[in-house]
């Protein structure tokens, strides 16, 4: 049965970062939302809808926000339950509590539990649709395709690939990386809306005969993307220097072994030289910004407003666990710290367009999800827009839909998440 949902519409039918961020919304104050067959029908006033679809089941969400479900970029669902953990940089975080975390997740069942955990967290803050970092493991992929299958999801990841530089328990080789990854990428990629990502962990983990072997699994399948680090602390950029002398620069070392094209996800991309940042939107790679993780790991400040003026693809991403929050509102308000830091300071607009529209681009699926509109997937999230009482004090006083939306962009948590709807099954209330 056809349904309709009510409430205010928000889409974008232009790019923020590209013209008056004003101008690329449709925001619709009494609007509604035809689904049918988990799909989008149609997005439009709801006294015109209504009288279309007379048979259509209505589900009216009063004056809350009907939207795209989020879309997150990059994250590391492995990582899960070491969320917030205290007091290191890069390289000693993963040394002191990611590794031996992801050394656990050889355990099928412990797999599955924390895939289960990870993905009802993502539903529980409007996350509809991420990019996931697993582990060396196979297993770690099974537990996160088949707990994501099971909600019906479309979800993207991979078997983190790393052969030196990382505990006996996380290591594996050149040969048996290409081989496992091969082997689950012909079992899950395109089952159901399941992609699957060829995953290097960066540069300073893979010899460079597993770095040329990533490569070539990534040339005989240009169908999949590629998702990796790029330049995230200056300790790891030194890194990468020592241990490849011979290459000019950082993004120097993908491109050397066919790790840089279209379909390259690099997560990070905080210290790019003019070079770098030229060979990125030459090659038509995306970029992950994860503003939570740059600031709990004391990485530093992502250019956003450079990488839309270039026209590289820039998503947002939570980067869970070294990212500080599964919430997605609380990621954009950290882009929004970040960029006042830097000297910009970013419209609501270009903040919500990088948590869907931007990050569906950067992966390639901009045609499934990220925008509410007729033909796309019926991932949704409903946000209500006073869900706290400081939120709603500041909502009262608001003269703008902008003024409206901002604080919850700002303030709000999975309080504000009022539905959430996978392919038009209602999933979360």
């Amino acid at each position: 049965m056809p349904q309709l949902l009510l409430g205010q519409t928000f889409s974008f039918i232009g790019n923020p970062w590209q013209m008056p961020p004003e101008a690329a919304v449709r925001h619709i104050r009494r609007g509604a939302v035809l689904v049918e067959n988990g799909k989008i029908s149609a997005v439009g006033e709801a006294a015109a809808l209504k009288v279309a679809h007379p048979q259509a089941q209505i589900t009216d969400h009063g004056s809350s926000l009907i939207m795209a479900g989020f879309v997150d970029c990059h994250a590391h669902f492995p990582q899960t339950a070491i969320i917030a953990s205290w007091g290191k940089r890069l390289i000693d975080w993963l040394n002191t509590y990611t590794f031996p975390e992801e050394s656990r997740f050889g355990d099928a069942e412990y797999a599955r539990r924390v895939a289960e955990t990870y993905l009802d967290l993502n539903l529980s803050n409007g996350i509809t649709t991420a990019c996931a970092y697993c582990t060396i493991h196979p297993e770690s992929v099974e537990a996160y395709f088949e707990a994501a299958q099971a909600r019906g999801l479309r979800m993207l990841g991979g078997k983190v690939m790393m052969d030196r530089n990382a505990p006996e328990t996380l290591r594996d080789t050149a040969q048996s990386g290409y081989d496992d990854s091969k082997a689950l990428l012909t079992k899950w990629h395109g089952k159901g809306r399941l992609s699957y990502t060829i995953t290097p962990r960066f540069a300073p983990t893979s010899t460079p005969e597993q770095l040329e072997a990533t490569g070539a699994l990534w040339a005989e399948h240009p169908e999949c993307l590629m998702q990796t680090h790029l330049s995230e602390q200056h300790e790891e950029l030194a890194w990468v220097q020592a241990l490849f002398p011979d290459q000019p620069d950082y993004l120097a070392v993908y491109e050397h072994f066919g790790l840089l094209g279209p379909g390259a996800v690099m997560g990070h991309a905080i210290y790019l030289s003019d070079r770098e940042w030229d060979a990125l939107r030459d090659a038509g790679a995306s970029i992950a910004h994860c503003p939570t993780s740059n600031a709990f790991i004391g990485s530093g400040l992502f250019h956003a407003t450079r990488a839309h003026a270039a026209g590289i693809r820039t998503g947002l991403a939570t980067d869970v666990g070294g990212g500080s929050s599964f919430s997605m509102l609380r990621t954009m308000a950290s882009a929004y710290e970040i960029g006042q830091l830097r000297g910009d300071a970013l419209h609501p607009a270009q903040l919500l367009y990088m948590a869907t529209v931007g990050s569906a681009e950067a992966l390639h699926i901009g045609a499934h999800v990220g925008n509410l509109e007729a033909g796309f997937d019926a991932d949704i999230v409903v946000l209500n827009l006073t869900s706290t009482p400081v939120i709603s004090q500041r909502v009262a006083e608001a003269e703008s839909l902008w003024e409206a939306l901002f604080p919850t962009i700002m303030l709000g948590d999975d309080r504000a998440i009022k539905a959430v709807y996978i392919a038009g099954k209602r999933h979360f209330t």
